[in-house]
């Protein structure tokens, strides 16, 4: 007898529908696996046969042929496991013959016939509901991810035995209902209220975390680089529906997403060790899977002690910052990920930590050792960064000034919900979500510079020889000024404070040979 089922295989972010056809007939004993596959589906055949023996099931002594079409697109993981045992039932008449019309199937089974989670289910349920399946069926471990899909009729199962039950006499699992709890958005225990002094620094903050603008912070050994970034999160705009769903789909199929919350409800904070690879920035593998650009999409990706990275590891950022996705190519074929993200970076101005005006007498470094470690940072890569801020020593006052530390995160964020208010609506009916996204082509529409402005802008372009990026990169990081300000119009102040964050001055860099 021929059965069939639907399943679904993940490239990249986008899942395509397999077909899981099983044919049993007379023959010599055979179970042979077709379609394009890995090790890791063919291996299914054994999961299969076990998990069928364990919960008192015996594949019958013919010739079974299990087919994954469309035969020439490549399928691993292991979610194919659950699919290819209803097909097999069905098709040996263990199951109700048409029994899995319009049902897609995904798990993976254990040999002794329990279903594991796997992951991206989340995207899989957004394509069976995209092309209208009447039931999708996933471990009881993702039921809380896939219910995240309203409107899709959903049947989780912990075991292959419950499939049977259900398909023969129409009895459900009994488990108690999953009800996905709403996440508080951006909790947490730090608050921009504990960092003393770094006025300027802060600033800078609340305008890249507005815009979404890419930040370096320069300073000397406990100035509060880091300290200030791990506070970034408490001031990151809410997410709406659809980025919400955008970082999920990415976690889901990375393994990453939280049991508890299926939608993640805050942005991304990635903050990876500087020995990280080039892959693991990227993203790839044999299988190409997210790497960290794209587990920080719609949040922010932190590399502290930026100049530690190594040189290949820091140059594979110039494109995604640049195009806001990553492309991967394999002999299998292209793999695109998103890859919209702030970059956050903190360093030191030299080896040893000291080379600050006030502080030069501490510094032991040698002006070549500055330059040599200046240039682990190429030039293009610092031209895209759009804010630049030195973080002086902090000083005893600071430190000892009561209520001195300055605003809470409460009181940051509202400033910062208020410009994305501002962004939503300039950006309503466009792909564009925030100030640093908008194209140079469409610069003059959405950056209105008023006389004063343009002259400021004008003399600064010629005086600094800035590049063309640099140019619609101050543009762009006004016009977030210009927002948080409430201001219609870009006006000469919040081009000259855009100026003022441009890439450290190579007189900065070279102050010690002076």
């Amino acid at each position: 007898m021929f059965s069939s089922v639907l399943s679904a295989t993940l490239t990249g972010l986008d899942v395509s529908a397999v077909h899981v056809e099983a044919d049993v007939r007379y023959g010599l004993p055979q179970f042979t696996m077709v379609g394009c596959l890995n090790p890791q589906v063919k291996e299914a055949q054994d999961r299969v046969r076990s998990a069928f023996k364990n919960v008192g099931l015996d594949l019958p002594s013919k010739k079974i042929t299990v087919n994954l079409s469309p035969a020439d697109l490549p399928k691993s993981g292991s979610r194919f496991d659950l699919p290819v045992a209803l097909a097999i039932l069905s098709a040996c008449g263990e199951i109700p013959e048409h029994s899995l019309c319009g049902v897609m199937a995904v798990g993976e089974l254990s040999l002794s016939g329990k279903i594991n989670r796997i992951s991206g289910v989340l995207p899989i349920a957004m394509k069976a509901k995209e092309v209208g399946v009447s039931l999708l069926i996933v471990p009881s471990a993702n039921e809380a991810e896939a219910r995240a899909v309203s409107h899709l009729p959903i049947l989780a199962l912990s075991a292959i035995s419950e499939a049977v039950d259900y398909f023969r006499d129409g009895v459900l699992p009994q488990r108690p209902p999953v009800i996905p709890p709403d996440p508080a958005l951006n909790c947490y225990k730090e608050d921009f209220s504990d960092i003393h002094g770094q006025l300027s620094a802060k600033r800078a903050s609340v305008i890249a975390v507005a815009g979404f603008h890419n930040l370096l912070l320069v300073g000397t050994p406990g100035s509060g680089k880091t300290m200030l970034a791990r506070r970034i999160p408490t001031i990151l705009p809410s997410l709406t529906p659809e980025e919400a769903l955008e970082i999920s789909r990415i976690y889901s199929i990375a393994g990453l997403l939280d049991d508890e919350h299926p939608i993640t409800g805050v942005r991304p904070f990635r903050h990876p060790h500087h020995t990280m690879s080039p892959q693991a920035l990227a993203g790839g593998g044999k299988i190409p899977a997210p790497g960290e650009v794209s587990l920080a999409h719609r949040g922010v990706l932190f590399l502290d002690e930026l100049a530690e990275f190594h040189t290949q590891t820091l140059e594979i950022l110039r494109q995604p910052l640049e195009d806001r996705e990553i492309i991967i190519s394999r002999a299998s074929g292209t793999y695109r990920f998103p890859a919209s993200f702030l970059l956050l970076a903190a360093m030191n101005p030299c080896p040893c930590g000291f080379f600050y005006p006030s502080q030069m007498t501490r510094c032991s470094c040698s002006p070549k050792a500055i330059r040599d470690y200046r240039n682990r940072i190429s030039k293009p890569l610092m031209d895209r960064i759009d804010l630049s801020v030195l973080c002086p020593p902090v000083s005893f006052e600071d430190l000892t000034t009561p209520n001195g530390n300055g605003s809470s995160s409460a009181s940051i964020r509202s400033q910062v919900e208020a410009a994305r208010e501002i962004e939503m609506h300039r950006f309503a009916g466009t792909s564009l979500h925030f100030n640093s996204e908008i194209p140079a082509s469409r610069i003059a529409e959405f950056c209105k510079l008023e006389h004063g402005a343009e002259a400021a802008l004008e003399h600064a372009f010629r005086s600094r020889e800035l590049s063309a990026r640099s140019y619609y990169r101050v543009v762009r990081v006004s016009r977030t000024i210009a927002d948080l300000e409430g201001s219609p119009q870009i006006r000469e102040r919040h081009i000259d404070e855009a100026l003022t964050y441009r890439p450290l001055e190579e007189s900065f860099w070279e102050g010690k040979e002076r």
